[in-house]
């Protein structure tokens, strides 16, 4: 079956439209014609090579939502109609330690991902969502409510599941004290369901600006991390933080802001290494964690919960003619908060 996408041809390439072959449906697959695909920041690093792994041509593209056009002939969990979503993965081996815990991002064999990478086969290249449809395998593809909006809701499939993750590793609960650092795709997420789970969540930002829109995602206070002060005043706070900046930052004055037996859960990707001191952790028995989206399972649990609770992402609905545009207000930070691309706009 032909696609319609956007694609980089080549390292140093905008995207551009491009046509692209998916396979006929085998037993356990499921087709879904795309209706939007969120632009995350790793399809921006990715398309530009900035990550050192890419491969040409790509297609991007990993918060997916779509319907159902069709099933093979064992599929059970899916059915023609359904509104579904594909997240960062499109199959694993199934059989390790990880898989077989529901952890399928951690495969011993590598997880297929679902684009800038390979099928389980290791021949075979993945495509993404700036296309018409994909093709994947029903135990990869998540069932999404229908109450949601689903322009709003195609970027739950990584930035909601990133942010859902280590809320939920920890044991974010009503009562707790959860501060976000960064409020942008994944920080306004993570504000959204810390709040959403009863906790009293504080934002942490550079921008004095973001403060009204903190509140209104949930937010009960906000702090200025420009300001020494903040870090004197909020000493000893917190029992979770969820760190979402990828801009270099020090790690140590955020650890001194956790309660005894706290946890600060790193999701955002500096470009560099962070020096972190010994004293940061020992002191108080604090914990320092990183966290990579979440299982199929896990995902799932995250889509129920929103769809539960009526959370979706603030997104700009975008034609596929702007991604390049996109690409460039994200480098800028001009967006709130997550781009949407319209898949019926790549048929045009």
């Amino acid at each position: 079956m032909k696609a319609h996408a956007y694609a980089v041809v080549s390292e140093g390439r905008p995207l551009e439209p491009y046509v692209i072959e998916r396979r006929d449906p085998r037993p356990f697959d499921v087709a879904i014609d795309v209706l939007y695909c969120g632009i995350c920041h790793s399809d921006v690093h990715q398309a530009r090579g900035e990550w050192n792994n890419s491969t040409y041509p790509m297609v991007p593209g990993h918060e997916i939502l779509g319907r159902v056009t069709r099933v093979g002939e064992r599929v059970t969990r899916h059915r023609v109609g359904d509104l579904v979503g594909v997240g960062c993965m499109v199959d694993s081996c199934r059989e390790c330690s990880p898989c077989r815990d529901h952890h399928e991002q951690f495969c011993e064999k590598d997880c297929a991902w679902t684009y800038n990478g390979t099928e389980m086969d290791r021949t075979t290249p993945t495509y993404g969502g700036y296309s018409t449809h994909v093709v994947v395998n029903e135990a990869f593809v998540l069932r999404v409510p229908e109450s949601l909006d689903p322009a709003g809701a195609a970027p739950l499939l990584c930035a909601g599941i990133t942010t859902f993750s280590p809320l939920r590793q920890w044991g974010c609960k009503p009562g707790d004290r959860v501060a976000v650092v960064g409020l942008g795709g994944l920080g306004h997420m993570a504000v959204k369901l810390a709040a959403a789970m009863g906790a009293e969540v504080t934002m942490l930002s550079t921008s004095e600006s973001k403060a009204k829109d903190a509140a209104r995602l949930g937010a009960k206070a906000f702090a200025l991390t420009r300001d020494e002060a903040t870090f004197t005043k909020l000493a000893k706070s917190f029992d979770l933080i969820v760190d979402t900046v990828s801009a270099p930052h020090a790690y140590d004055d955020y650890l001194r802001l956790l309660r005894p037996y706290g946890v600060m859960a790193i999701v955002g990707v500096p470009p560099t290494a962070t020096p972190v001191s010994a004293g940061s952790l020992i002191m108080g028995n604090r914990r320092l964690v990183g966290s990579l989206i979440g299982g199929v399972a896990e995902t799932q649990e995250m889509l129920d919960f929103c769809g539960e609770k009526g959370i979706v992402a603030d997104v700009e609905v975008i034609a596929a003619s702007k991604i390049n545009e996109a690409y460039e207000r994200m480098g800028r930070s001009d967006v709130r908060y997550r781009f949407v691309i319209d898949a019926s706009t790549l048929r045009s």
